[in-house]
């Protein structure tokens, strides 16, 4: 296949798709529409295959064109990306480490290690988000983040995958509740009651209702909070159960008058992992970091 277009061949591509219309795609690219049928026609051409669906209502997509606008999207991400990571290097910053993680990493693991990182990095930004430990495997996988820290049965295929820390997910109660001196319990067991849980957008959160919803069960959520230290505080305050990283739980009983009570499900046992597309290929301070994760948790 003897294909050959270029960045403006794809840009149009994409805009005529997203807009059904070979008129409004032109426009959409400040072209006139017969330069742009030209290159759509000699894009099919080259690569011997049809692309559009042309009618009298507009334009859809060929199977083979289907396919070829899931790559031009992730080209145009790229480039997006690209442009974001240089124009870091204009601000006068020379790294950008793209990070996501789970809700257990972001809480208790990562504040001990990022600040010393950006002490001894006073050149790099880190951009570190919360997601879902499947997101952030199709985030790394696709090239949208540097370094991802998953946990679970997660399926890594085609990453490299460093061990990093095991925690253990807990039910926490108050002092006086009717769990309070329970060994263990198990989940459905604990769904009867009020639970004190974390904001929707947190990746603990989804993790629990995909839990309940494999029990044909929900969650009574009574209030929603964004920490677990708050978490802590409302479930002391016998607003409700809760289900915390046992790393948590275990430091704010300390202080507050909770229980700690082990959860029978083999998934509450949390093998925190850090996946790259490869580890080589990552700048060096981006390697760097991954080494001050793996040392921190081995101390």
């Amino acid at each position: 296949m003897a294909a050959h277009f270029d960045l403006p061949d794809i840009k149009l591509f994409v805009n005529i798709a997203e807009a059904n219309s070979l008129t409004r795609g032109a426009e959409r690219s400040h072209m006139s529409l017969p330069a742009a049928s030209i290159r759509i026609k000699n894009l099919e051409e080259g690569l011997g295959i049809k692309l559009l669906y042309r009618t009298s209502q507009g334009v859809t997509l060929t199977p083979p064109g289907q396919a070829f606008m899931h790559h031009a999207r992730r080209i145009l991400q790229q480039l997006a990306d690209l442009r974001v990571d240089l124009a870091e290097y204009v601000k006068g910053s020379k790294g950008h480490v793209r990070i996501f993680a789970n809700t257990t990493a972001m809480a208790e693991f990562l504040p001990a290690v990022l600040p010393k990182f950006l002490a001894n990095h006073p050149d790099v930004n880190v951009d570190l988000k919360e997601r879902l430990s499947n997101e952030i495997v199709r985030a790394v996988s696709e090239g949208k983040v540097d370094i991802g820290i998953v946990a679970g049965n997660v399926h890594t295929e085609g990453l490299e995958v460093l061990p990093y820390v095991e925690d253990r997910l807990v039910l926490v109660t108050s002092d006086s509740h009717s769990l309070a001196n329970r060994a263990d319990v198990r989940f459905e067991e604990a769904l009867e009651f009020d639970f004190v849980g974390m904001l929707e957008a947190s990746a603990i959160h989804g993790f629990l209702t995909q839990a309940a919803n494999n029990l044909h069960r929900s969650i009574k959520i009574r209030i929603q909070v964004g920490n677990f230290e708050a978490a802590s505080r409302m479930i002391a305050s016998n607003v409700g159960i809760g289900i915390l990283p046992y790393s948590a739980a275990s430091r704010h009983a300390k202080s507050m008058s909770i229980r700690i009570v082990e959860l029978k499900e083999e998934w509450a046992i949390r093998k925190l992992q850090i996946c790259v597309k490869s580890v080589q290929s990552l700048p060096v301070f981006a390697r760097e970091l991954i080494e001050m994760l793996v040392e921190t948790t081995a101390e």
